[in-house]
């Protein structure tokens, strides 16, 4: 009886030590990147029930949900539904670069914090957003700089038409040339439109070396049957030949992709199976980021820095799915590993990876074109 009552006073007692923070989560469960969103829904889900559970913790995270409904227009309302009604100082969420630059003034405007899980274009730096997902020098380059000496030069860019894939085939057009390559086409579609025939009739004709897809969530997979029926056609547009490559296509839509995806190539700072994230049972990138993102938060808030405050992140580093990770004081961008992947039956096979996390670099202020594709640089004659 002793034994009991020391157990559920010292039970009691912690319970009473116990903070209950409120995040929020600000996610689209619908709409056309509705599998992308879902899974960084799941990873931030999963990270909070373990910080729950975790018995020695000295804060409760809450989740308040709010769904946009793949709606840009909601996406600011509901930010500013959540830091102004809720307790909640940090958020967790959105997907598009067009959703996040729509909350930033109400973080701004409330003193908020947004943790975004998605790889974006960079050339953006808020001390309102901690970017936990690949940015430029850690997405595009190293990519380009892998497909470049193995299928070409010769390039064609196709985005979803909005900030994504204005900004990184923007990027990639500056890097092709700085590879000594050529664009052959650039060609755009509205955020869901699947009608990619003329598209890929354009690829037919101009028949480049490698395909950089920025489609986004519907348009995506749309894009993909059509290059997969184009390559039963002609053998030049096998992926053997003539690749997609993407900087955000994950494991959390394959099963809408199928095996349209044979053989095209993803970059990315996780794929399921590498070491550190299979324990979490995580299966994308996106997951692992919001998983990350959580626990970081979760990390901070259980020790000296309060709900609402500043997040000091100098000198720390923070054990995640994506590896041992540090989050750059000056810009908020996470240091993060570069693995590049090919989809093989129904998965991701890394073929190359980084030997260690790779130092943020939004603006590409630290890019050289000599070290990334091996071309001597100028020199002077008369």
């Amino acid at each position: 009886m002793v034994l009991l009552r020391a157990f559920l006073f010292s039970d009691v007692g912690r319970l009473l030590m116990v903070k209950r923070i409120e995040v929020g989560l600000l996610f689209s469960r619908s709409g056309t990147y509705a599998l992308i969103s879902e899974s960084c829904r799941a990873g931030a889900l999963k990270a909070i029930e373990r910080v729950n559970a975790r018995p020695d913790a000295r804060i409760e995270i809450v989740p308040v949900e709010r769904d946009p409904g793949g709606n840009v227009d909601r996406y600011a309302p509901l930010a500013e539904d959540i830091l102004r009604d809720t307790g909640a100082r940090h958020i967790i969420g959105c997907i598009t670069s067009w959703s996040r630059k729509e909350v930033i003034p109400a973080l701004e405007k409330h003193g908020g914090m947004l943790w975004y899980p998605a790889p974006y274009e960079g050339f953006e730096a808020s001390e309102n957003v901690v970017y936990m997902h690949a940015c430029p020098n850690q997405h595009i380059l190293p990519l380009l700089a892998y497909v470049v000496p193995r299928f070409g030069s010769r390039a064609f860019l196709v985005g979803s038409n909005y900030i994504w894939g204005w900004e990184t085939n923007r990027i990639a057009r500056d890097l092709i040339g700085d590879a000594g390559g050529t664009v052959l086409g650039e060609r755009y579609l509205a955020m869901g439109d699947e009608d990619v025939g003329r598209i890929v009739e354009d690829i037919r004709i101009q028949r480049p070396n490698f395909i950089l897809n920025n489609f986004v969530g519907a348009t995506s997979y749309a894009f993909l049957r059509a290059y997969a029926e184009l390559g039963r056609q002609d053998p030049w547009f096998q992926p053997g030949t003539c690749p997609l490559i993407s900087c955000n296509i994950s494991e959390a839509e394959l099963p809408a992709i199928g095996g349209n995806g044979e053989g095209h190539l993803s970059v990315g700072p996780y794929f399921d199976g590498v070491p550190g994230g299979k324990d979490e049972g995580l299966d994308s990138s996106f997951m692992a980021s919001a998983y990350s993102a959580v626990s970081i938060l979760a990390e901070m808030l259980d020790g000296e820095t309060p709900a609402g405050g500043a997040m000091d992140f100098a000198g720390r580093r923070f054990r995640t799915p994506l590896g041992q990770i540090a989050i750059d004081p000056a810009t908020r961008h996470a240091h993060l590993p570069v693995r590049i992947a090919r989809i093989h039956d129904g998965r991701f096979d890394v073929v190359e990876e980084s030997a260690a996390c790779l130092a943020p670099d939004p603006y590409l202020s630290r890019y050289d074109p000599m070290t990334a594709f091996g071309r001597p640089g100028l020199r002077v004659v008369s």
